[in-house]
């Protein structure tokens, strides 16, 4: 058995850096080795420092790794970011610089073009930007990659076979994202409570740009966006794991009812030959039961890391709807990233 990867993991003590470490426990590939977090937990044990909020013990591995301050002297292969966007992208950048691989959760670099906005059964030729980046930024070994944003990550999955088989002009996209999408203290108890939050900061804004980038083409050292236009409206609801999206799409090339159908079920992933550990079977999971998919009967289909889609069909302003169901912390966040660690594998760039 070949040696394994060393993995730092940047924010660990955030809940996204706790879910990394929990699905880093028994990787085939890698072993998380260094922790790193704000200066409260810097000294401390794992154990010590993280206010553990998974529904699953902390993994005993990690619990004596002391907690490291969030420098680029970490003794691992490369990194996950799992940072707060208003301090991750110097953070991130001096790591990439210092000859790190970065993988980010971020939204500091997404929209950035050189760096690659990734989903592996999407878009894994976009990795390519990364020498056109190491020249850019002066970077040697290191580089930055990133992962959309949770609620994107859904919407693109399940556009995937969509956009494959018939193109698409225009999507419109209703929100309803859980609690865990706003971090560990993220909505206070008194404001979600009987109540729908109908304002997610700069969410609408990410959700209605970054699959452009994600269905882009890549032209040499750049990405030309893909040319259909997303309407995008994002709620937060008292849900504790799973996003909702209810989604109507204006199709490029008219079909029928089957052969929508048809396209969500027989879907294969450009990736699937790879059998990367993390990625499911069958990335757009199809359900037929006319109530489902719901966040706490469906989130973890696949281990989390599908999307479940459901209720589809003719929709009289656009062509087709459905709803489709991701699990915000695994597919959205912390799953996504080791994914794409993953595909860097394979592809040679870790």
């Amino acid at each position: 058995m070949s040696k394994k990867l060393k993995v730092g993991i940047l924010g660990a003590t955030g809940l996204v850096g706790q879910r990394l470490a929990l699905l880093l426990e028994d990787h085939p590939w890698f072993e998380v080795t260094d922790l790193a977090a704000s200066d409260k937990s810097t000294g401390k044990s794992y154990e010590e420092s993280c206010s553990w909020k998974l529904p699953y013990p902390m993994p005993v591995n990690i619990m004596r790794i002391p907690v490291k301050p969030v420098k680029p002297n970490l003794d691992c292969d490369f990194v996950f970011s799992s940072l707060p966007s208003i301090i991750a992208g110097e953070i991130e950048c001096s790591f990439a610089r210092a000859g790190y691989p970065v993988i980010s959760n971020s939204s500091s670099y997404r929209m950035e073009p050189d760096i690659p906005l990734v989903i592996p059964e999407i878009n894994c030729d976009h990795l390519d930007l990364i020498p056109f980046q190491q020249k850019n930024r002066n970077f040697d070994k290191g580089f930055i990659i990133t992962n959309p944003n949770c609620t994107t990550i859904a919407l693109a999955l399940s556009l995937a076979p969509v956009v494959k088989s018939f193109g698409v002009n225009s999507v419109q996209v209703t929100s309803m994202q859980a609690l865990s999408g706003a971090g560990q203290n993220g909505i206070s108890s008194l404001d979600i409570i009987d109540n729908v939050l109908p304002y997610i900061a700069n969410e609408e804004e990410k959700v209605e740009t970054e699959p452009l980038k994600l269905f882009g083409n890549l032209r040499k050292d750049t990405v030309e966006y893909a040319n259909f236009i997303i309407s995008a409206q994002c709620n937060r609801v008292n849900v504790s794991d799973g996003h909702m999206l209810t989604v109507s799409v204006n199709l490029q090339t008219k079909a029928g009812e089957k052969q929508i159908e048809s396209a969500f079920n027989s879907y294969i992933s450009p990736i699937h030959y790879m059998k990367l550990p993390s990625a499911p079977e069958y990335p757009v999971v199809v359900t037929s039961e006319k109530d489902r998919p719901q966040p706490r009967l469906d989130r973890y289909i696949s281990d989390g890391m599908a999307c479940v889609v459901g209720r589809i069909r003719k929709c009289k302003v656009s062509d087709y709807k459905y709803v489709v169901l991701s699990h915000n912390t695994i597919r959205g966040a912390a799953g996504a990233a080791i994914l794409n660690a993953e595909l860097l594998k394979v592809k040679g760039f870790i």
